[in-house]
C-alpha cells in the first residue's frame, strides 16, 4: 500500500472522530486495527506523532496568545511553504482567511501541519482535509467547522459551490 500520513489520518476521521464519542478511543488498539488494514507501521506511528502535534499545537494557541498574528496581518509563505503547498493550496488558503472562515491563529496552526505532513506536495483538497482536523476541535469555530465539511463532502458527490 503506498500511503502517506494524511491518507491515515483521513482514514481515522472519517471513522473515529468525526462524531463525538462515549469514550476516547485506546491508541495502540488504533494503531495495531491501521496495521491490520494494511497501513505501513511508520507511517502510522507518524500520523499519531501529527495528531499529538496538533494537540499541543491546540493547547499553546488557546492558552497563549501573545506572539501570535492579528487580524489583518499579511502572510507571506516562506520558500520551504511555497515549495510544499501548491499554488492553489496557497490561494485557497488566502480565500479562506479573507472569507472570514479562519483567523489568522487558525492559518498559522494549518500551516504549522501541513508542513509537518510527510506529502513532497499539499493541494488545496490536502489543505481541505487538515482544516477539517485542525477545526474539529477548536472551540469558536463550529460554523467554519460545518461549512468546510459540507465544501468537502459536496465536492466528493460532484458539486462544488
Amino acid at each position: 500500500m503506498n500511503e502517506n500520513v494524511l491518507d491515515i489520518l483521513m482514514y481515522l476521521f472519517e471513522n473515529y472522530f468525526s462524531e463525538p464519542m462515549d469514550e476516547e478511543p485506546d491508541q495502540s488498539a488504533l494503531k495495531t486495527e491501521l496495521v491490520e488494514a494494511g497501513f505501513a507501521e511508520p507511517k502510522v506511528k507518524k500520523a499519531f506523532s501529527w495528531l499529538e502535534g496538533l494537540a499541543d499545537q491546540q493547547s499553546g494557541a488557546t492558552a497563549e496568545r501573545s506572539g501570535r498574528p492579528s487580524h489583518g496581518s499579511v502572510r507571506i509563505f516562506t520558500d520551504e511553504e511555497q515549495h510544499k503547498m501548491t499554488r492553489d493550496a496557497r490561494g485557497f488558503l488566502t480565500f479562506l482567511e479573507d472569507s472570514g472562515v479562519v483567523d489568522a491563529n487558525t492559518r498559522e496552526l494549518l500551516v504549522d501541519r501541513l508542513m509537518a505532513l510527510d506529502s513532497d506536495e499539499i493541494d488545496a483538497e490536502a489543505l481541505s482535509w487538515v482544516l477539517l482536523m485542525v477545526l474539529h476541535n477548536s472551540p469558536g469555530q463550529e460554523g467554519a467547522y460545518v461549512w468546510v465539511e459540507d465544501m468537502i463532502f459536496d465536492r466528493m458527490d460532484g458539486v462544488f459551490h
